[in-house]
């Protein structure tokens, strides 16, 4: 996939909006379009990575700063009191369906369990 085609590419040129929260030189945080919390904030690197292990091995320093922008957007959201997931979905068994690496921070409300068991 080119980054002409990916949709958080086309996000970060302004091609398509975004409710953005939190934008830095190298990061973009906005709300997601299909919210599974209160709170449903995705984070990603503006340049483009296809996953959470891409990044951590391409750029590892971009990769914190993922996490940095993640922390700062879980304070402005007032999650730090009661808490916030950060998940990284990887792969198809990961259940990614954008591969540009995405952040997702949940938060807002208890969240549950981590994983239902669906082992067979």
């Amino acid at each position: 996939m080119s980054t002409t085609d990916c949709l958080f590419c086309r996000i970060v040129a302004g091609e398509i909006p975004a409710t953005v929260l939190r934008e830095t030189r190298t990061t973009l945080a906005f709300r997601d379009i299909d919210p599974k919390a209160p709170v449903h904030v995705l984070v990603i690197p503006k340049e483009h990575y296809a996953d959470v292990a891409t990044l951590a091995e391409g750029d590892p320093g971009l990769a914190a700063e993922v996490l940095a922008t993640a922390a700062a957007v879980a304070e402005e959201e007032g999650l730090l009191g009661d808490g916030f997931r950060l998940l990284f979905n990887t792969g198809t068994y990961g259940g990614q369906e954008v591969f540009h690496v995405h952040a997702h921070l949940l938060g807002g409300a208890p969240l549950g369990p981590m994983l239902t068991s669906n082992l067979s």
